[in-house]
């Protein structure tokens, strides 16, 4: 791609999400969303191969579609109390169609089938984008508007978008389909917990932003798009494949690591909220998410490759790992001591 212009669309991209985190006023919020849209979609469909300009096209209407309901949703809104004002969505059947809206641009459930197919489609830069920075401005709307979302209906999208995103993670080969239900298992417990402690829902979002783009920067680095390839990726870069192993632990969100974090507060806060089932069932779900995080640990580092192996083995250089990845996934792996210092921010 010509480099001017992947400057302007990256450019657009920080523009939108400018405008939106930082508008006060619906229409300014959405014509953020569209900005971001419009500048994502070459960088999807950049490769011309048809499943990428398939993934693009699916990406553009179901963008389209949750930007009309942001925009119905707001204008009911207005209809009814006068205000357009973001932080003032007092109507219940506006809220209702905004977390409808909100759940489609982010990919939870019931609204996740678009998700997987356009990561697939998708170079792993351009899904590192589409994992984070193409959620951060819905996240904030939902943040500024959760006093008057539904905390039922939250609680229920959020339970399924863990369930489904571990349950069809588990059988996948392909490393960005596991990426996406990743991101929908995540983002089911950023949903949980939005309505009771919604700065929990940010703190969860920024880590898990930093714990996936080490990820895929690594599997980027190690040019890795399915699990055969990671398999004997272990001769050709021992070191980024060890990175991998623990910021992959990590993203589960085993105890000594970064990860543990989140889920920890959450779970903390639900049970203050008298949610212990609820607290319960997800701790339970996220052991799907797992295993499948396990699965791909273990393809990286203790499997040897067969002998019979498809792919043609790899030379082994000795190229230097790349200062963002090594920054990244000592976040990753090290912040739980400083936990007290993060919540006092939150």
């Amino acid at each position: 791609m010509n480099p001017q212009a992947k400057l302007i669309f990256i450019t657009s991209l920080i523009l939108g999400t400018t405008i939106t985190i930082s508008s006060n006023h619906w229409v300014m919020a959405w014509t953020g969303l569209e900005i971001n849209t419009l500048a994502i979609l070459p960088l999807i469909s950049k490769s011309h191969h048809p499943r990428a300009v398939e993934a693009a096209t699916k990406y553009f209407l179901v963008q389209a579609t949750a930007s009309t309901l942001v925009l119905f949703s707001s204008m009911t809104n207005a209809w009814y109390t006068g205000q357009w004002d973001i932080t003032q969505m007092t109507h219940p059947t506006s809220s209702l169609i905004l977390t409808a809206a909100i759940s489609m641009k982010l990919g939870l459930v019931p609204f996740h089938f678009w998700f997987p197919e356009v990561l697939q489609g998708s170079p792993l830069i351009t899904g590192l984008l589409l994992s984070t920075v193409m959620k951060f401005p819905p996240i904030t709307l939902l943040f500024m508007t959760s006093q008057s979302l539904n905390p039922t209906l939250l609680t229920t999208m959020a339970l399924l978008s863990v369930a489904l995103g571990g349950w069809m993670g588990l059988n996948q080969t392909q490393t960005r389909k596991i990426m996406a239900f990743s991101s929908i298992a995540h983002l089911g417990w950023m949903a949980i917990i939005l309505v009771y402690h919604p700065k929990l829902t940010l703190l969860n979002f920024y880590l898990y932003a930093m714990m996936t783009t080490a990820v895929f920067l690594t599997l980027n680095s190690m040019k890795v798009l399915n699990l055969s390839t990671l398999m004997t990726a272990w001769t050709k870069a021992p070191s980024l494949s060890t990175i991998l192993l623990l910021t992959l632990l990590s993203l589960a969100g085993l105890p000594p690591l970064t990860g543990f974090l989140p889920k920890w507060l959450i779970i903390q806060e639900l049970t203050k909220q008298n949610m212990a089932p609820a607290a319960m069932i997800i701790s339970l779900l996220s052991l799907l998410g797992l295993f499948f995080y396990l699965r791909l640990a273990y393809c990286a580092t203790i499997t040897l490759p067969p002998h019979t192996t498809n792919h043609m083995k790899q030379w082994r250089v000795n190229k230097p790992i790349n200062s963002s990845i090594a920054i990244l996934t000592t976040l990753s792996i090290m912040l739980l001591p400083i936990s007290p210092m993060l919540t006092t921010i939150v």
